[in-house]
């Protein structure tokens, strides 16, 4: 597990506004506190990512979900406690997030990491965390730390000292939205 300096030194920096550069339960990724919208627009800049390209939010477990969404289908609520891959839900019933965090249908995508660094994390911190991948827009995401560009390190405001030297490949995450049938729709597998 991290050092726990580095672990408060990241907090601090996720309370000030700041950015992150952590491992999650799929790839490295771009973080900050999901309900700050200066701290969103510090991501779409780090990453020259079109303002209409939306971002996700991880949080803990399924109660700091019920804090951000106001209504959770049973059958959402199932895949999540079932689920074996990493998912991202899409919810249509969003509240307490800047509107640079939701996307263009007024919807937000959401995951809770399977990652238990990044669960205690965002447990710590109190609320979600953007999670973008650590890459510059329409470049490929990295498949380790290594491969993430040094210029893109240097910019953000913290980097995070943990699985720097873990070569596993973890691909993204599932995504699935509630169809108005009630239906679960993966959008990518």
């Amino acid at each position: 597990m991290i050092d726990i300096d580095y672990f408060n030194k990241c907090l601090e920096v996720l309370k000030q506004g700041g950015t992150i550069l952590f491992p999650t339960d799929t790839i490295w990724g771009i973080g900050c506190d999901a309900t700050n919208e200066q701290a969103v627009e510090k991501v779409y800049h780090l990453k020259q990512r079109d303002r209409s390209k939306p971002l996700i939010a991880l949080a803990s477990d399924i109660q700091m979900i019920k804090q951000y969404v106001t209504q959770i289908h049973p059958k959402v609520e199932t895949l999540l406690e079932f689920h074996t891959r990493p998912i991202t839900v899409i919810y249509d019933h969003r509240q307490g997030f800047p509107s640079n965090v939701i996307n263009k249908d007024n919807t937000i995508g959401m995951r809770i990491p399977q990652d238990k660094f990044c669960k205690t994390l965002i447990a710590s911190f109190g609320r979600p965390i953007v999670a973008s991948s650590a890459n510059i827009s329409n470049e490929a995401f990295p498949k380790n730390f290594s491969e993430i560009s040094s210029s893109l390190i240097q910019k953000v405001d913290f980097t995070i000292p943990y699985r720097q030297n873990d070569n596993q490949f973890l691909p993204p995450s599932s995504i699935v939205r509630l169809t108005s049938n009630e239906e679960l729709e993966f959008i990518r597998d």
